[in-house]
């Protein structure tokens, strides 16, 4: 079985969101870190999901590390039509409110929550192709394909 491959990949990308998130390098990153990062990166993903099309997203997602794959998908309406927004605030929001109670101390300010959905971006894009995050950012507001771009 493959199982501890999978959780090995999966363990390698939250540790790639907590250097992102900390600015530590790799062997400085504590578990407190890595669970942070897999809340943020948790939140992220649901944030996205509850934006795209079922089909895109699970595009998207088909490119990252099974475990991950996994914590995106978890609790999922697919049958739910994704709600459109028009700034980059209201996505925010909604990663934040993903995050659930922890968020104040996972995200911050405003300004806090948008660098960390960025660092969750920066490793999501080292993972996905090009052409797969240019589908996704022509699915989003402009503002938001810039944030993306951005990230």
């Amino acid at each position: 079985m493959k199982f501890e491959k999978y959780v090995a990949t999966g363990n390698a990308f939250i540790k790639e969101v907590a250097e992102e998130l900390t600015g530590k390098p790799r062997e400085e990153i504590t578990e407190s870190d890595k669970e942070r990062a897999l809340r943020i990166t948790r939140a992220v993903l649901h944030g996205l999901r509850n934006r795209l099309m079922p089909e895109e997203f699970i595009d998207l997602i088909s490119q990252l590390p099974m475990c991950l794959k996994a914590v995106a998908v978890d609790g999922w309406k697919i049958d739910k039509t994704p709600e459109k927004i028009k700034h980059i605030d209201e996505f925010v929001d909604e990663v934040y409110n993903e995050d659930g109670r922890v968020a104040p101390r996972d995200f911050g300010s405003k300004e806090e929550a948008k660098e960390a959905i960025k660092a969750v971006l920066r490793v999501v894009k080292r993972h996905v192709s090009d052409g797969e995050i240019k589908d996704v950012e022509a699915e989003m507001p402009k503002e938001l394909q810039k944030f993306i771009e951005e990230a």
